[in-house]
């Protein structure tokens, strides 16, 4: 007898096809009968070891978070109700160009301090791996929700050249051929890049190129934080078009976003050059949050030069008054490309999280407000605070625009990411709500969406951009990743103001067949595994 019934759910399968009533039957981890209309039709109903009534509810396949910076809460956090709660059953990590594998022990210890504002310093993180594949292994052990992982861009440079502002040689170019080729074969789905990060964004195009003709023979994808999203932001987009169409590889924008005051109301521009380049062939696909703000961390907004070197190098800069000068001039009059070519405006950036508690009366205030209270410019404000958390705290730029949101959710390409750091007292609320709000605030409340099509952005697209051939559906003989929610009460409980409180309407979520959410609980079920690339056929 099979492992449990799903009795009477309202399915919307992922197709963008209108629902219909059924009883869904899992067992061994994938859907082994779907009988439609069972209880109208007056046909035999399926039985199992198990039945769970869904009259009222939705059942979907599991939401995949195609922008996620759980590289190390996977591993620190078993419970990660963070994503769970919202139904997402595979996380995209390795993202922004920057994570922990491939690394020497060197790298390593740089990349920890250049995104501890992303994932933490990791001092509770044993980190027993180096390779792409010792770590997909690791996380092979048990983990809350599925993740499939891009080989970081930056990291690998940081490995293969370092963190200096030039171009590789014949040789170091090689090496990261090797390193990107390693990663894809032991189970990397692309490569992503960070190209307002270094040392990622010391990169120019042609060997950006050389790379993707790399993840292209794998038949992975390019996953770009391109080099703009404010000033020259849609010749970034084009940047990358032209960029992946040269190397022959499939192109996913990261975030996809038309921020600050210049871009207000262009996304039918950007709209427009991704529908020109999906015509003459290119595969392009993209995600964005639901939201306005940004999140990053605040050493992000440096311009490059001061971040040259590494780390320590970018404190020792801080740290010299003349240098610190320099930097500010370039923050606040001449537009930092850290900062996306735009003057910092500080009134637009709250300080979300920082690495030391004695620093945490930072936190929901903005640079300004901070500089006002302390009776100090605010570039002063924000230069203390940098070398006094060693470059750790984590931001959150109000410089969105809702038009752009919700024209970039419409386009058929699109899909969910959350783009969510974990780490700070405060952080964005896109971590703990992206996919609820979707569902609760641009289906039910705005109808920018259907609910069926809302769905297919959130598990088939993605699942197809990833190359799953068994995920993303409700279908029979698919994983039984699935996701129970009520579509009348499901909602984002995370605010600006509580940003850890967690969703509510979505009763019951499954990893692999198994809950992980049980009537709104979440078990001590780790069902979640490394996802790793499918081979092209």
């Amino acid at each position: 007898m099979e492992e449990l019934v799903i009795r009477d759910a309202d399915v919307v399968d992922g197709s963008g096809s209108d629902a219909y009533r059924a009883d869904v039957v899992v067992d061994g981890g994938r859907i082994v009968g779907i009988v439609k209309e069972a209880a109208a039709a007056g046909c035999q109903r399926p039985k199992a070891r198990r039945e769970l009534d869904a009259e009222g509810l939705v059942l979907s396949p599991g939401f995949v978070d195609m922008h996620a910076h759980s590289d190390l809460a996977l591993l620190r956090d078993p419970d990660h109700s963070a994503k769970a709660a919202q139904g997402v059953t595979l996380e995209v990590i390795g993202q922004d160009g920057l994570s922990y594998a491939p690394v020497d022990d060197r790298t390593l210890g740089e990349v920890r301090q250049a995104i501890a504002g992303w994932n933490g310093p990791g001092d509770d993180i044993d980190f027993d791996w180096r390779t792409v594949g010792e770590y997909l292994d690791r996380l092979d052990r048990g983990i809350a929700v599925n993740a499939a992982y891009l080989i970081p861009q930056g990291t690998v440079r940081a490995l293969a050249v370092g963190w200096e502002d030039r171009a590789a040689t014949g040789q170091e170019l090689d090496r990261m051929r090797q390193l990107v080729a390693e990663g894809m074969e032991q189970g990397a789905v692309g490569m992503s890049s960070g190209l307002t990060y270094t040392p990622g964004m010391y990169a120019q195009d042609a060997e950006l190129t050389e790379l993707c003709r790399v993840v292209a023979s794998y038949g992975g994808y390019y996953c770009p934080h391109h080099r703009s999203y404010g000033a020259g932001a849609l010749q970034a987009y084009e940047e990358m078009v032209a960029l992946t169409r040269e190397a022959g590889c499939s192109l996913h924008l990261a975030h996809a976003t038309m921020n600050f005051g210049v871009n207000k109301g262009r996304a039918p521009e950007l709209l427009a050059l991704l529908d020109e380049a999906l015509a003459a062939g290119s595969d392009i696909s993209l995600d964005t949050y639901p939201y306005t703000p940004g999140c990053t961390t605040l050493a992000a907004v440096l311009p490059s030069w001061a971040s040259e070197g590494g780390p320590e190098e970018t404190l020792r800069r801080l740290a010299d008054p003349g240098t610190a000068e320099r930097v500010r001039h370039h923050l606040e009059v001449t537009g930092s490309d850290g900062c996306h070519g735009v003057p910092v405006e500080w009134d637009t950036i709250e300080i979300s999280g920082v690495g030391d508690p004695a620093l945490a009366d930072f936190v929901g205030r903005t640079v300004q407000e901070s500089a006002d209270r302390r009776g100090e410019p605010p570039w002063e404000t924000a230069r203390g605070l940098l070398l006094a958390d060693r470059l750790a705290p984590t931001i959150l730029q109000h410089v969105g625009h809702e038009e752009n949101v919700r024209e970039i959710m419409r386009h058929r390409v699109h899909t969910g990411g959350s783009d969510g750091i974990l780490q700070g007292a405060k952080p964005h609320p896109r971590a703990y709500g992206t996919f609820p709000h979707y569902l609760g605030h641009y289906v039910r409340e705005l109808g920018v969406l259907s609910l069926e099509e809302c769905v297919a952005h959130l598990t088939s697209r993605p699942a197809s951009r990833l190359r799953l051939p068994d995920r993303g559906l409700v279908r029979e003989g698919y994983k039984a990743d699935l996701v129970l929610f009520d579509p009348a009460t499901v909602a984002a409980g995370s605010t600006f103001a509580q940003p850890r409180t967690l969703p509510t309407g979505i009763p019951h979520v499954l990893v692999d067949g198994r809950f992980v959410i049980e009537d709104g609980r979440r078990t001590d079920v780790l069902a979640g595994r490394a996802v790793r690339r499918t081979p092209p056929a």
